[in-house]
């Protein structure tokens, strides 16, 4: 085989693994759009805690805003993605079926790659997006 061939192969290959990486999925929500749809109508649009839905829960929504300030001013991003994955049991969410998003995530990532480990991209744009939205 002439060494023109052989690095054709060896390339070709390496772009086949590659792409089998790649998330494929055209619909991919930013962390604002996945806010909106399943955290605002408890939390709010601007994340204060002042959704549609809070005065009808037992307990008071959190403000979301105020996540770093409460944490002594460090955006605490393991701590957020494992509660909106359910990793992380929050008392005021009652029961695992909060709703825990993560579960719902999860289910739309079955078959992706490194699906099963660690929080979804879901969690992780969610996280990245109540990061931007933090105030003093």
């Amino acid at each position: 085989m002439r060494p023109s061939w052989i690095a054709l192969l060896v390339g070709g290959s390496f772009g086949l693994v590659a792409a089998g990486c790649v998330d494929r999925r055209t619909d991919e929500a930013t962390g604002a759009v996945l806010y909106r749809r399943y955290c605002a109508a408890c939390h709010g649009l601007a994340g204060r805690g002042d959704g549609p839905l809070a005065a009808s829960l037992r307990q008071p929504p959190k403000d979301l805003t105020a996540l770093a300030r409460n944490a002594g001013g460090t955006f605490r991003e393991a701590d957020v993605m494992m509660t909106i994955d359910g990793r992380r049991l929050v008392a005021e969410h009652g029961p695992r079926d909060m709703p825990v998003w993560g579960a719902v995530f999860a289910q739309q990532h079955v078959g992706e790659p490194f699906a099963a480990y660690g929080p979804t991209l879901d969690a992780r744009a969610l996280a990245d997006y109540l990061r931007t939205i933090q105030r003093d």
